[in-house]
């Protein structure tokens, strides 16, 4: 477990972090968002150890970072992470396993275990330049795994990916979170609305956490989008049993409050929507993101 302790960082009287307080336990993926500026790199590089706190606690496992305990259990790839072009992907892994501490035959068999998490072992007497750029990030995300860490920092993963690589990493983080907690930095909502349920936002140093839906249990939340904009859907679901509320959240998407005991609500408004001839794109069970974060 992670936590901040009432931890402040002030470079000379820039002030980049301001009281900050949180947890992160083991476990489902962590994501860290706030515009450019909001602190998250300097959050990162305290969990990391690789500064120290002005003021407050940084604890890992209950002792404060960095200390002996911490190494191998907790692993950071930075945004701008690269692999050296003249050296193979088995070279470099291997090399790194040697600065954990690993003998030449322990790193052999620790690099053709994380390359083989990661899809790339028939893939390792390659140099980078002979990847694609999705199988590079791959390449570094399994430089982060050596030691089996329990926690992974991973700043912007899928920054500068097409979709399709995108996709993979995503996929990878997803498949691999059963055994390590991964702490997800991005500026990509949609990205870690797929991959998070817990997010933490930070807004000028300091922090604004938000855990699930928050709301009580008498209310529950569709999203629905519709492939045209329709000026009077509110008059058209309005009959429907255990409607609250309706509002346009942006262009064609609506978000639609519902009470909770009324359990075939998401049926009601499928058949309503056939039954009117209304197309729809997509419907989400609860707010997205987006909308649990800046409603």
């Amino acid at each position: 477990m992670i936590e901040l302790k009432n931890v402040s960082k002030h470079f000379a009287s820039n002030k980049v972090l301001i009281d900050v307080s949180m947890t992160i336990p083991s476990g489902e993926p962590v994501a860290i968002i706030g515009p450019n500026g909001a602190g998250k790199t300097t959050l990162f590089s305290l969990i990391s150890g690789f500064i120290s706190p002005s003021s407050g606690e940084v604890l890992f496992d209950g002792k404060a970072i960095p200390h002996s305990e911490q190494f191998g259990k907790l692993a950071v790839l930075p945004q701008d992470a690269q692999l050296d072009p003249r050296f193979t992907i088995e070279k470099q892994l291997a090399f790194f396993s040697k600065l954990q501490g690993f003998t030449k035959s322990e790193g052999i068999a620790e690099v053709s275990r994380v390359l083989g998490l990661v899809g790339l072992l028939e893939h390792k007497t390659k140099k980078p330049q002979e990847l694609s750029h999705g199988m590079r990030k791959r390449a570094c995300i399994a430089q982060s795994l050596i030691g089996n860490p329990s926690f992974v920092l991973l700043d912007e993963a899928t920054a500068g990916l097409d979709p399709v690589h995108a996709k993979e990493v995503r996929e990878l983080i997803a498949s691999l979170s059963k055994d390590i907690t991964f702490i997800l930095s991005s500026h990509d909502l949609a990205e870690l609305e797929r991959l998070c349920q817990r997010v933490f936002v930070f807004e000028a140093g300091s922090l604004k956490q938000y855990s699930g839906d928050g709301d009580t249990t008498s209310q529950a939340y569709l999203t629905l989008r519709l492939k045209q904009d329709l000026d009077n859907l509110d008059n058209v679901i309005a009959e429907l049993n255990g409607l609250r509320n309706l509002k346009v959240t942006q262009s064609r998407e609506y978000l639609i409050e519902y009470d909770a005991s009324v359990t075939d609500f998401d049926i009601q408004l499928l058949q309503c929507l056939h039954q009117q001839s209304i197309a729809y794109q997509q419907i989400y069970n609860g707010k997205t993101l987006e909308n649990q974060l800046f409603d």
